[in-house]
C-alpha cells in the first residue's frame, strides 16, 4: 500500500487521539463511584431484605403482646368479677364458697403465668423493634452516601465526557483528508490489536510492540520508498517513519 508520508505521520495524531478517546471511555466506564455505588447497592438489598423479615416478626410480636394483654385482662376481669361476688357475700354455700376460693387461686397462678408470657414477648418486641431501628438506620446512611457518590459521579463524569467530546472532534478534523485504503487498513487493525494500530519507528524500535528490529528489516526499511506503508515484522502494525527512526 502506498501513502504519502505526510498522510502516514497524520495516521500517528489520529492513532494518539483514538488512545485518548479509548482512556476516557475506560475511565468514564470504571469510575470509583460507579464501584462504590454498586456495592452500596449490593448492601442495601441485604439490609432491605433483613429489614423486611424483622418488620414481619416485628408485626407478629406485636399482634402478640395485644393478645397477651388481652388474655391478662381477661383473667383479671373475672378474678375481680368472682372476689367482688364473695366480697358482697353472694355466695353462702360452703362447697360453693371453697370452690370459688380455689379458682381465685388458680386464677392468681394463670395471671401470674400470663403477665411473664406477656413480659417475655414486650422484652422480644423491645430488642426486635431495635434492631429494626438500626437497620433503618443503616439504610438512611447508604441511601445519604449513594446520594453523595451519585453527585460525585455525575460531576466527574460529566468533566470527563466534555474531555471526550472534545478528543472526538480532534480525531475527526485530524482524519480529514487521509486516504480511505490507509484508514480502512488502520480500522482493521485497531480492532485486531485492541486499539493501536500505528506505532512510530524510533530509535529502531516499534513503539507498538516496544521490540527492537533486526538489522536485516532496518535495511530493508532504509531502501522502502517514502511513501510507502510499512509494517512491523513483529506485531504487523503500521509502523511510522520519523526524524527519530535510526536509519
Amino acid at each position: 500500500m502506498k501513502a504519502d508520508a505526510f498522510a502516514q505521520l497524520k495516521l500517528l495524531d489520529v492513532q494518539e487521539l483514538d488512545s485518548r478517546c479509548d482512556q476516557l471511555r475506560h475511565r468514564l466506564a470504571h469510575l470509583e463511584e460507579t464501584q462504590q455505588l454498586a456495592a452500596i447497592a449490593t448492601e442495601r438489598r441485604e439490609m432491605d431484605d433483613r429489614a423486611r423479615d424483622v418488620r414481619i416478626h416485628l408485626e407478629d410480636l406485636t399482634r402478640e403482646q395485644r393478645k397477651a394483654d388481652a388474655d391478662v385482662e381477661q383473667v383479671k376481669t373475672r378474678l375481680t368479677r368472682d372476689q367482688q361476688r364473695m366480697d358482697a357475700g353472694l355466695v353462702s354455700n360452703p362447697k360453693d364458697l371453697e370452690r370459688m376460693q380455689s379458682e381465685l387461686v388458680s386464677l392468681g397462678r394463670r395471671i401470674s403465668a400470663l403477665e411473664d408470657a406477656e413480659l417475655e414477648v414486650m422484652e422480644e418486641l423491645e430488642q426486635t423493634q431495635n434492631e429494626y431501628d438500626a437497620l433503618q438506620g443503616r439504610l438512611a446512611e447508604l441511601d445519604a452516601t449513594a446520594a453523595e457518590l451519585s453527585a460525585s459521579r455525575t460531576e466527574k463524569a460529566q468533566g470527563i465526557e466534555t474531555e471526550l467530546a472534545a478528543a472526538i472532534a480532534q480525531r475527526k478534523t485530524a482524519a480529514d483528508g487521509l486516504p480511505e485504503d490507509l484508514l480502512s487498513l488502520y480500522e482493521r487493525i485497531r480492532t485486531q490489536k485492541g486499539g493501536v494500530a500505528a506505532a512510530r519507528l524510533r530509535a529502531r524500535r516499534c513503539e507498538g510492540c516496544s521490540l527492537e528490529l533486526t538489522a536485516s528489516d532496518l535495511g530493508s526499511i532504509a531502501k522502502a520508498a517514502t511513501d510507502e506503508v510499512l509494517r512491523c515484522e513483529e506485531c504487523n502494525r503500521i509502523l511510522v517513519r520519523t526524524s527519530e527512526s535510526g536509519i
